[in-house]
């Protein structure tokens, strides 16, 4: 099953994805996609429903964050085995973990901003794990029960903000738009396996990064475990699993989004996402 929120900015409605590709609108069914509707029980309601008896969202729609009222919005640093020894690091012994601002979350094609006074704004494809059942203390062998669904996140990140103006990195990380997420979120019964995903972003026109889930350094059950003995997770918290090689700080010379460029991302069986790049908006 593949959900998604479609509609204006802030004023999104809940839909599914029928065999067809087209959208069909369930707000007559519940309010949103939110941690509330993505828990086993409301899962298994929507699934009883017939996509073709849904109202069709016109062509065009503008398609939103596929979650709603996200609570955490937690990244993994350093998690591929290849993109480390692209940055010349050594792997952690345990994940890196830091915080994105939920209000950093945006639509999947939305426009990505430039930041005021940026010089070194990248792109990085991630794997984004929705949560849908409470987890906290949980073992490695449980941590994938508690998964409700995957998402495409490009964790947008702003390096010099991030690794030169002091503290944690959630800095750079956090400006407006810079977690495009979705288009849909794929349910986890529809995705045999996290860890053999192919995933790729191109930079107007060019493959950058070109990966696989595969590369993990620490896999998505690794992950979920991990985090739950330090803060407990509710459906709806996101967590980005960490990028592939390819980013633009590790071009030879590094390479930097500009307004006017254009990126696509894709994972495989979760959809594609096409951003350009404009100045902060005020």
């Amino acid at each position: 099953m593949k959900l998604l929120r479609f509609g204006e900015p802030g004023a999104e409605k809940p839909g599914m994805l029928d065999a067809d590709g087209n959208l069909r609108d369930l707000s007559a069914h519940i309010g949103d996609i939110t941690g509330t509707s993505l828990t086993p029980e409301s899962l298994d309601r929507l699934r009883s429903i017939a996509p073709s008896s849904l109202p069709r969202v016109s062509d065009g729609t503008r398609i939103g964050a596929c979650v709603g009222s996200v609570g955490k919005l937690i990244a993994i640093g350093l998690n591929y085995a290849d993109h480390a020894a692209e940055a010349n690091m050594a792997l952690p012994e345990e994940p890196i973990v830091f915080f994105k601002a939920t209000s950093s979350i945006s639509g999947p094609n939305d426009p990505v901003e430039i930041p005021r006074g940026s010089t070194k704004t990248d792109w990085e494809i991630e794997l984004g794990v929705v949560i849908g059942t409470r987890a906290k203390y949980v073992s490695e062998a449980d941590a994938l029960s508690h998964v409700a669904g995957y998402c495409i996140v490009n964790d947008v990140s702003e390096r010099d903000f991030q690794l030169h103006r002091s503290g944690q990195w959630v800095k750079g990380k956090s400006h407006d738009t810079f977690a495009p997420m979705g288009p849909w979120l794929v349910t986890a019964d529809e995705v045999a396996d996290p860890q053999n995903l192919v995933m790729s972003l191109s930079v107007n026109g060019q493959t950058m990064q070109d990966g696989s889930t595969r590369t993990m350094h620490f896999s998505v059950a690794t992950v979920i475990s991990h985090l739950s003995q330090f803060m407990t997770l509710h459906p709806g918290d996101v967590i980005v699993t960490g990028t592939p090689p390819g980013v633009g700080m590790g071009q030879k010379p590094p390479v930097y989004l500009r307004e006017g460029d254009d990126m696509v991302l894709s994972i495989e069986g979760l959809g594609e996402q096409r951003q350009s790049c404009i100045t902060a908006r005020d």
